[in-house]
């Protein structure tokens, strides 16, 4: 007798196929400051399983604290600075709208005082593109460009942790406990290398050996592979 196809299966909702609920000790975010210049000191470094960046506490002098995304190059007993007159220095956060083209940000506002949306993980960065009256326009890592009001905030610098995702894994082992971690199901055997009675694609020498282009109303045995899909295949020049 096969197994049940694994589409099947996380519809059931178990345990193997349901994802943790994203939920950690802190998160960071950028206060909803005034335009008043303050200045504080990176007094700890933080670790949480929903960034994938280092968080660094920083304490002001107003013996107020956030946390923030850990720019590349910071270390404990930074000074850093948060306001409209803040100097363009590594950690200092600041309207995107005063701050030069060129320069390389992170954790950057989508819109204002929403505390920071965009190039937050690990060794990801936005690129100031160009500035206008009331917008900036910056290049997101996708490469994308965007407008955003002047008045959102960015930090200054890159997010640290770029080489986490560049590190070779090497063993199993190690793949075995980075998805435990985060509950992904693993290993995922294609179709194509199962049984006939396991999968739709099973059998004919690890190839499907027809279109796997289904119908939206396919029943949830035969619903595998390109579903619903406009197109398929090579688009032909001329």
């Amino acid at each position: 007798m096969g197994k049940r196809l694994r589409q099947q299966r996380r519809g059931k909702a178990s345990n193997a196929y349901t994802k943790p609920p994203k939920s950690g000790k802190f998160e960071a975010i950028m206060p909803n400051r005034h335009a008043q210049l303050l200045e504080g000191e990176v007094v700890e470094f933080l670790d949480n399983p929903l960034h994938t960046a280092p968080l660094m506490r920083i304490k002001y002098t107003d013996n107020t604290e956030a946390i923030l995304i850990a720019p590349e190059g910071i270390y404990l007993g930074s000074k850093l600075q948060e306001g409209d007159n803040a100097s363009i220095s590594l950690g200092n956060v600041l309207p995107i709208g005063n701050i030069p083209d060129g320069m390389f940000v992170c954790n950057v506002e989508l819109r204002p005082g929403d505390g920071g949306k965009l190039a937050r993980s690990c060794g990801s960065y936005a690129t100031i593109v160009s500035h206008s009256s009331d917008t900036v326009t910056l290049m997101l890592p996708s490469k994308r460009t965007v407008e955003l009001n002047r008045n959102c905030r960015a930090e200054i610098g890159v997010a640290a942790g770029g080489g986490a995702i560049t590190e070779p894994i090497l063993k199993a082992g190690k793949s075995h406990y980075m998805m435990h971690a985060v509950n992904a199901l693993w290993p995922r055997n294609r179709g194509v290398k199962m049984n006939p009675v396991d999968h739709p694609f099973g059998g004919k020498q690890h190839h499907k050996g027809y279109s796997s282009m289904v119908s939206r109303n396919a029943p949830p045995g035969a619903k595998v592979g390109h579903i619903a899909a406009r197109r398929v295949g090579r688009k032909k020049r001329g």
